[in-house]
């Protein structure tokens, strides 16, 4: 039998990027002692909310677990790009996934999928940094779905695919509850039941996930990527000539104004810095 031989150079790899894994950072002797924050988010405004119970059901669970939480109410929230960023609901969104450690993502399933809603929070919060911190990056989540029918797990598997996208720490463990009206009792507390001992399951595995990857999220996120694209944007602004470093650290710019566009029987002109209609 012949041994493959496939070889140990790799002279696309940038050395001065690619660094030893440092066991000392994934194992850190000082770790986080305060109580795990989790922020819980649900997608439905009905005044008797399933998806709301489940998540104040589920901070019930992580209180009992040792966690800190905190739930967001999403009524007010505007949609995205219909406010600014500075909107009172989004400062408040966004403040509190700043707070968190980890999240707990609740919603409805309608028409097949998750709920404009539940879409919207995550909308408004950003992939980029805040105050040179990436809101969700390394935080771990916990996702769990409703439906007013049999089971399905579409509402799931979405949520999913967005905690990825949004570089969060997705835990394997979820929850679908069917016929989430016969769930809950008339104190709006849910019933004993398979059901209910799964919600436990995914709260006990977030703060399990939490407690083990808190203290040193930064370093499990650290990418060799962006390590690269750093390295050349400083030996870029390094190397770069004077003048031309003087040009573009103040560049002189010749500002037109542009006539606003006339209104048209479509719609109202947007502000004349956006150029277009609609």
């Amino acid at each position: 039998m012949t041994e493959a031989t496939t070889g140990t150079t790799t002279p696309n790899i940038q050395d001065e990027s690619l660094h030893p894994i440092d066991e000392s950072k994934l194992f850190p002797a000082e770790r986080a002692t305060h109580k795990p924050r989790i922020l819980l988010l649900y997608g439905s405004l009905r005044q008797r909310s399933f998806s709301r119970l489940m998540v104040e059901e589920a901070a019930r669970i992580l209180a009992r677990l040792g966690c800190e939480t905190r739930v967001f109410n999403p009524s007010g929230l505007p949609l995205p790009d219909d406010a600014e960023a500075d909107h009172p609901k989004v400062h408040e969104l966004r403040d509190l996934v700043m707070w968190s450690e980890g999240m707990v993502w609740c919603s409805p399933e309608r028409h097949g999928a998750m709920t404009g809603i539940m879409k919207t929070q995550i909308d408004w919060i950003p992939l980029a940094p805040i105050g040179g911190i990436r809101p969700t990056q390394g935080k771990t989540l916990a996702i769990m779905q409703v439906e007013g029918g049999s089971q399905s797990f579409n509402t799931v598997n979405q949520l999913r695919i967005l905690g990825r996208w949004m570089r969060l720490i997705t835990i394997p463990n979820q929850s679908s509850v069917a016929k989430a009206w016969d769930e809950f009792d008339g104190n709006d507390r849910m019933k004993p039941g398979p059901f209910y001992n799964r919600v436990v399951d995914v709260m006990e595995e977030l703060t399990k996930f939490t407690l083990l990857t808190r203290s040193q999220a930064g370093y499990l996120v650290d990418r060799y990527s962006e390590r690269v694209e750093s390295l050349e944007k400083l030996s870029k602004r390094v190397n770069m000539p004077k003048a031309v470093a003087a040009e573009t650290a103040v560049p002189a710019v010749k500002v037109e104004v542009a006539e606003a566009p006339k209104a048209s029987s479509c719609c109202t002109p947007k502000p004349a810095t956006s150029g277009k209609c609609c």
